[in-house]
């Protein structure tokens, strides 16, 4: 009996780390960098584009990628919210789309897995300064 007491009694001593603030209020990813004029262009560019950000605010290939575009530019993409917990969740068109890991690009009706360059994604899309 002693045995099973003492991982309960130590569970619920660190359960708030475990359920701690930061898992409250909405789930998404915060971008903190600063935009540059460039990433600005692109992220307008790649919504004209129609291209989609499939991504989930736990993941930190995720926000890797937000933080390439700086916050400002970030507010321009399309992202889609794939955790089922996420602010906005489309956790249906995700799996609709089939999205294997994160983040993944929708690029001319292409899904792309994993973190981009902003070079890169110019050159995926046609951008040209």
């Amino acid at each position: 009996m002693k045995r099973l007491l003492l991982p309960i009694l130590i569970g619920l001593t660190f359960s708030s780390a475990v359920n701690g603030g930061h898992l409250k209020g909405p789930k998404e990813i915060v971008v903190t960098s600063e935009s540059t004029n460039e990433s600005i262009a692109i992220a307008k560019h790649l919504k004209k584009k129609g291209v989609v950000k499939y991504s989930a605010y736990w993941c930190p290939n995720c926000r890797d990628q937000s933080e390439l575009f700086g916050k400002e530019a970030y507010k321009e993409l399309n992202v889609v919210e794939c955790a089922r917990d996420g602010k906005n969740s489309q956790t249906q068109l995700c799996i609709d789309k089939k999205i294997e890991g994160f983040p993944s690009w929708e690029i001319n009706g292409e899904i792309i897995i994993g973190v981009k360059t902003l070079k890169n994604l110019s050159e995926l899309t046609g951008y040209e300064k």
